[in-house]
């Protein structure tokens, strides 16, 4: 689970460039799309990012039972490269009808007319948490359902939380209270903080003060900001009082490997992180807690995936059916008990809390997440926004941000 969300799609493809190209050129994909054919069984192609063998092999049969009881066949592949396959296939009108499309590439696709608007006429749609429907939603139009999701949240290992001499106690709901019990760690000679060093970590400070990069409805860039600057400020503040690490400053590539290694007394990661360390570290103890509130209140950043259909495909309302079925309770439940998501359904809360009580933070995080940027051809900005993010503890924050604010408003047209 740690790999799915940190390789947030870092190479756009040619493929992907060249979908968004063609569309530009005026060949939409809403242009002459094929008649939906809702009679006779369906042989649907359904392509997913699969974190691994658990969630291919839930997905695969999940599909296979649909398919037995409604007459159709489902087929399920999982991609190498999710982006580049996808990409290929949209660009040379052979899409899979079904597909998971990540909240950072939603804008992409549906701003091109790749993806059928279908989620608004689900009979469950209000169900889904607001934050998920944002992720997916553009010119009011909610496109797909959100197939299930991760939030952040604080990691603390507690033999090393032990014998530094802290407490419950300590354990920050602010960022001075976090400030100060960074402190505490660094003076008993342990590192308090790895911290992930892209946007999809850091972000979340920003939108606990209060900013993001773009407005929410994903058309005006925001970046520049004094709440956008006071965050960065304070997390360089903790970078150069040595009260937070990237993972490389401390040999590691992600920063649940370093937590895992005991590198570090607190992690911010999402809740792939249970079977990466169940995985690697089995022996590390560790509890789960909601992130430092900034100073404008309480915040997370989520990261999720929605059922997309197709504009072109032939079985729209077989897929709008196959989805039905991947989204009820009962399956959203399999798939978190398979390979470690949260359902994306609010009726699922409960069960999943008496489930999974250890993650009861990560799933509170749903009702102040926020999700990836939902803009078109931002790849490039957030990249070189990453690159800023990983060069803070010496840079200027200031001149990171107004450098964000121009390339946003240069890829939102204006």
């Amino acid at each position: 689970m740690a790999r799915r969300f940190l390789r947030r799609a870092t190479v756009a493809g040619i493929a992907a460039t060249a979908l968004l190209s063609s569309a530009a050129c005026g060949s939409g994909f809403d242009d002459g799309a094929e008649t939906s054919q809702s009679s006779g069984p369906a042989a649907l192609q359904i392509l997913i990012g699969s974190s691994g063998e658990a969630e291919t092999k839930a997905v695969q049969a999940a599909a296979a039972s649909w398919a037995s009881a409604s007459g159709n066949t489902a087929t399920v592949t999982p991609a190498q490269d999710l982006v580049q396959q996808l990409g290929q296939a949209l660009a040379g009108d052979t899409p899979p009808d079904v597909f998971y499309v990540d909240a950072g590439r939603f804008a992409d696709y549906a701003s091109v007319g790749a993806l059928e608007p279908y989620a608004d006429k689900l009979a469950d749609a209000g169900d889904f948490y607001p934050s998920l429907r944002t992720a997916f939603t553009r010119d009011g139009k909610f496109y797909c359902a959100p197939k299930d999701f991760s939030t952040l949240a604080l990691q603390v290992n507690t033999d090393l939380w032990s014998k530094a001499g802290l407490t419950d106690a300590d354990i920050p709901t602010t960022w001075d209270q976090f400030t100060a019990t960074a402190r505490k760690l660094k003076a008993k000679g342990v590192t308090p903080l790895v911290i992930g060093d892209t946007r999809d970590r850091v972000g979340a400070f920003m939108k606990q003060n209060g900013g993001w990069i773009t407005s929410q409805d994903g058309k005006q860039a925001t970046a520049d900001t004094p709440e956008n600057l006071q965050a960065l400020q304070y997390v360089k503040s903790l970078l150069t009082e040595g009260l937070a690490r990237y993972p490389k400053q401390v040999d590691a590539g992600w920063a649940g490997e370093a937590f895992g290694k005991g590198s570090a007394a607190m992690t911010i990661e999402g809740n792939w992180i249970k079977g990466a360390l169940q995985n690697d570290f089995p022996n590390v103890k560790y509890t789960v807690h909601p992130l430092p509130a900034g100073p404008k209140g309480q915040a997370t950043l989520s990261f999720t995936n929605c059922w997309g259909i197709a504009a072109k495909s032939k079985f729209k309302e077989q897929a709008v059916k196959f989805v039905e079925a991947m989204i009820s309770v009962d399956q959203q439940m399999s798939f978190a008990k398979a390979f470690g998501v949260m359902p994306s359904r609010q009726a699922a809360r409960d069960q999943y809390t008496q489930a999974f009580p250890a993650d009861k933070a990560f799933i509170d995080g749903a009702e102040y997440a926020q999700g990836p940027v939902n803009a078109p051809k931002m790849d490039s900005v957030l990249a070189d926004f990453d690159t800023g993010i990983q060069g803070l503890d010496r840079g200027d924050p200031k001149a990171l941000l107004e450098r964000v604010q121009k390339n946003t408003q240069a890829a939102l047209g204006g």
